[in-house]
């Protein structure tokens, strides 16, 4: 018999169980179930002083200790006129002792009940001899059916790929996957809190555009059939956020989703989530103070130690951060000056970048990107990047050559991007319509020119700071993920057929 046909069987059997069940009457699929505490709850509660066999007063003289809860079945161990169930809800698990002499009359229905299942549990609480906690049932609730057996093994490396398809699994059959992404929330639930409290006002921007901007990437296009035209999934929020700049909204900051076109790979999904922020008056050095700061009240906030593990590397993420400028960490790892083209394009071509198509700032930082992030695991604000690659950004006062830019590293994945922004209406132009983007890939970054966003410019935006976080990649660091397709709900994969 194949592994189908096994598991067809199976599934038939299963549905043999429902048909008994609804032959006595019982609705499979439950109803409303009041009064349900979570297993954590009852467990906090639970005092081992005035405990007493099921049916006898407490010690104390009052009604014995009892407990109601629902979540499914994930272990069941039946030694015939006695079944232990282990029950798991959103906070943890219980242990059920259901006998037949307290559930006589409910027999029948419990000895149908599987793996998989969804019940609602009523009880006396007590513990086994084993000094297990355990809810004594005399009352059972069917509350879904399962008809698909709970997979075996389910966490092993040949099934990885089946559970991001099927997370809804992943997430009841392996309780790390549910801690992983609950920190998750809770750490986005953190940077609002942080942000807000700082006076910044969290807004919402257009997912469609008519003009892909913001960033340099391919994006996805659609097409709008009442009003004919092709609109752009967005590849940043910027533009939009600097007119709330222009607009008066002098604090502002977006968490929400971006789209780029562009591989899949253990670092990229095609969608991804990424917080921008913008500060009228500010410039990329309070951007660093801001990150430095955010991500270390995380760290304290939700992490055991300021030490963490992820992969091959540990992320000592003690402050101060490291400070240390783009052309300085070049020429230590690249083996030769920002300056030196001939030198760079050699080295590159070495390195298998394929160069000769590619503008000398493209082969710059292609080459950085292959020889120098592998040795940025402490957290490090590269900082000063080479101006060409940076058209939304201003230029250092003190050499022209070089933008307020900095990118944040750690654990040898760039985590923020941040620059002092440009608010020149005339520069900003001519760097819109000069710029092309290198790699022969598409040459056009911007596939049109956003004149409403040069307009807003010459309205007067204020001198300001902004920064980009890409929330997929920090939870990974802070949970010691390497593959984002573990801190991502619904991965976008290949379709099965």
């Amino acid at each position: 018999m194949t592994e189908q046909e096994d598991i067809g069987k199976l599934e038939q059997q299963r549905k043999e169980k429902l048909e008994h069940i609804k032959q006595l009457g019982i609705d499979p699929y439950g109803s409303r179930f009041d009064n349900a505490e979570s297993t954590q709850a009852v467990r906090a509660k639970f005092d081992e002083k005035l405990q007493s066999a099921p049916g006898e007063t407490s010690p104390s003289g009052g009604p014995p200790q009892r407990a109601i809860c629902a979540g499914r079945i994930v272990l069941l161990r039946d030694i015939g006129k006695l079944i232990f169930i282990t029950l798991r809800d959103g906070s943890g698990i219980i242990q059920l002792g259901l006998s037949k002499k307290l559930l006589e009359s409910q027999w029948v229905l419990i000895k149908l009940i599987e793996l998989g299942d969804i019940i609602g549990a009523e009880g006396q609480l007590g513990l086994t001899k084993t000094g297990e906690l355990t809810i004594w049932t005399d009352k059972i609730t069917l509350l879904a059916k399962s008809i698909l057996q709970p997979p075996e093994k389910f966490h092993g490396l040949a099934d990885t790929d089946l559970r991001y398809r099927q997370r809804y699994v992943d997430l009841w059959a392996n309780p790390e996957v549910m801690l992983r992404f609950k920190k998750r929330i809770a750490i986005v639930s953190t940077i609002r809190d942080f942000l807000r409290e700082k006076g910044f006002y969290e807004v919402e921007t257009p997912m469609m555009q008519t003009i892909a901007g913001g960033a340099a990437a391919k994006p996805f296009v659609t097409h709008h059939n009442a009003l004919d035209i092709d609109l752009y999934l967005r590849i940043a929020p910027e533009l939009f956020l600097k007119r709330l700049l222009v607009g008066g909204i002098e604090k502002v900051f977006e968490i929400n989703r971006n789209f780029r076109n562009e591989g899949l790979s253990p670092r990229h999904n095609p969608e991804f989530t990424m917080m921008e922020i913008y500060q009228a008056y500010a410039d990329y050095n309070t951007m660093m103070e801001l990150t430095e700061e955010l991500i270390s009240t995380i760290v304290q906030k939700h992490c055991e130690s300021s030490k963490l593990q992820f992969g091959d590397y540990m992320i000592d993420f003690s402050r101060p951060w490291k400070k240390i400028p783009y052309a300085e960490l070049f020429s230590q790892y690249c083996g030769c000056g920002i300056h030196d083209i001939a030198a760079i394009r050699k080295n590159a071509k070495a390195a298998g970048i394929d160069e000769a198509k590619m503008d000398d700032e493209v082969v710059i930082n292609k080459l950085f990107e292959e020889k120098v992030e592998s040795n940025l695991i402490n957290p490090t604000f590269v900082i000063d990047y080479p101006g060409k690659l940076c058209p939304l950004t201003k230029r250092s006062k003190s050499n022209q050559d070089f933008a307020e830019r900095f990118e944040l590293y750690m654990g040898a994945i760039e985590v923020a991007n941040a620059y002092t922004e440009l608010n020149d209406p005339a520069v900003q132009y001519e760097n819109f319509t000069s710029q092309v983007k290198g790699a022969g890939e598409d040459e056009n970054v911007f596939r049109s020119l956003d004149e409403d966003f040069i307009n807003a410019l010459k309205y007067g935006m204020p001198p300001a700071g902004g920064l980009g976080i890409g929330i997929d990649r920090l939870i990974m660091l802070l949970t010691g993920t390497t593959n984002i397709r573990d801190v991502i709900l619904f991965p976008l994969l290949k379709p099965e057929k």
